[in-house]
């Protein structure tokens, strides 16, 4: 397929963040325990009386165990292995080979790049690729080539689409990591940008390698430490600056996590700008979709932040959201940011703004030094477009947060309606309903027996 062919006609463009439940039918035998270094909670084989009936109906429940372990947790459920696990129709496709035919066809236009080599699994989206790259004439110099397919959140015209993603070269800001190249078609974008040896500020809070594989470098760290306090402060205050800028222009981001902040010295940069203009959906999509009052771009993006605080602070995302309670951390003000973020407060209140959160104390004190001038100049019809567009995103994300509140609410009304003690009243509501019956029954049995023999005595 041409790299300026059009999608094909009805093409679906699935959510890949919406958690895939299992529940198990028949089984199968498996070699191996463990899943990206986890240990995972496979119940032990037997080899005699292995077809004993209670025997089969318990490690139906370990296996049913093991796979809500995998599916609830949030690296492991965007797994493409697990999509096409239990997925296949959807997640049938091998991504990697449409990636390397459309990036062909891009080089038949562009002579001038060379792939080095396919970066493998070094991202979570299973429809987005990478690969090494370098300019001919400058053999030594290391770029990275990504390239996406389009997701269910892309509303802008293929017109709009492709002028602003040719537009992000442009943008020029002390915390945004620069596109070298970028273009798009109408099904698919491919953008170059210089290949950091150093990764990103995942790869250093985990301590990890930039070119190893997602699941490798972040599922199961060997050691869980955060950053310095200054760290924190200052990479924060650094991310948040470039948030609000963005917010200003009218730019929509909602892809904030630490896998998309570049590490260049003590820098922060902002990674993958394009990711709202192809319509992919948020790594945190499955948290904040729970929440009603995060039905926003800014405050989803100030809730990402949340995450990317915590991880920052404690080196591990945390366990569950809301957080409940934090662990002591470096500085009390810190606490307080999550707390504006992730608590259930939060949550069921709504965020702060990106304002709000530069005027606390963890951020209000750090002196930034840079002398390089914001630009990036959107013309006043893709201003319009952009606006539009997130308009659209946000009322997908809150028809989205309906549907869950009113399944959640079904789910409790039938969990109620099924527990011990509702089962138990209901026993006795039917006990004293047939006692009352029976006393009825017996009441106007003995009025007629009565009637019967006032009759005949009077004849």
């Amino acid at each position: 397929m041409a790299f300026m062919e059009k999608p094909p006609a009805g093409k679906v463009l699935l959510d890949d963040t919406v958690p895939l439940t299992a529940a198990i039918e028949a089984s199968q035998s498996l070699q191996s325990h463990t899943i990206a270094g986890l240990s995972l909670p496979l119940p032990p084989k037997k080899l005699i009386g292995n077809m004993d009936r209670e025997f089969i109906a318990e490690r139906q429940k370990g296996l049913q165990n093991y796979l809500n372990v995998i599916t609830t947790n949030h690296i492991l459920s965007n797994c493409e292995l697990v999509k096409k696990f239990l997925d296949p129709n959807n997640y049938s496709a091998n991504y990697t080979e449409i990636a390397l035919q459309q990036v062909s066809m891009f080089f038949r236009s562009e002579p001038k790049w060379e792939v080095v080599e396919p970066l493998k699994d070094i991202g979570w989206r299973i429809r987005k690729k990478y690969f090494l790259m370098k300019i001919k004439n400058q053999p030594k110099e290391r770029l990275v080539l990504s390239w996406a397919d389009l997701g269910p959140d892309k509303y802008l015209s293929d017109k709009d689409f492709q002028c602003l993603i040719k537009l992000l070269p442009s943008c020029f800001h002390p915390y945004i990591y620069r596109v070298t190249f970028a273009t798009a078609n109408e099904s698919s974008a491919l953008l170059i940008r210089m290949f950091n040896e150093k990764g990103t500020l995942k790869d250093l809070i985990y301590k990890s390698k930039p070119k190893d594989p997602f699941l490798k470098k972040y599922c199961n760290p060997k050691k869980i430490q955060g950053l310095e306090l200054q760290q924190i402060k200052t990479y924060g205050r650094q991310i948040l600056e470039v948030l609000k800028f963005l917010h200003d222009k009218g730019f929509p981001y909602g892809h904030l996590h630490a896998s998309n902040v570049m590490l260049d010295g003590d820098t922060c940069r902002l990674l993958d700008l394009e990711n709202s203009l192809l319509g992919l959906p948020s790594l945190y999509r499955s948290y904040f979709s729970q929440f009603r009052k995060i039905n926003t771009l800014e405050s989803v993006d100030v809730h990402c932040f949340g995450h990317l605080l915590y991880e920052m602070t404690y080196g591990r995302p945390p366990d569950s959201v809301p957080v409940d309670s934090f662990p002591p951390a470096p500085s009390m003000a810190v606490v307080a940011v999550l707390e504006s973020t992730l608590s259930c407060e939060a949550c069921k209140n709504g965020m702060p703004t990106v304002s709000r959160l530069l005027q606390m104390p963890l951020f209000s004190d750090v002196l930034l030094t840079t002398s390089e001038k914001p630009q990036f100049k959107i013309p006043t019809k893709l201003k319009e477009a952009l606006r539009i567009a997130k308009e659209c995103i946000e009322k997908r994300l809150i028809e989205e947060q309906k549907q869950i509140h009113q399944h959640r609410r079904l789910t409790r009304a039938q969990s109620h309606h099924g527990s011990e003690e509702e089962r138990k009243k209901r026993k006795i509501l039917a006990r004293k309903k047939s006692k009352r019956s029976a006393l009825e029954n017996s009441e106007e049995h003995s009025a007629k027996y009565n009637n019967s023999n006032n009759s005949g005595n009077w004849l």
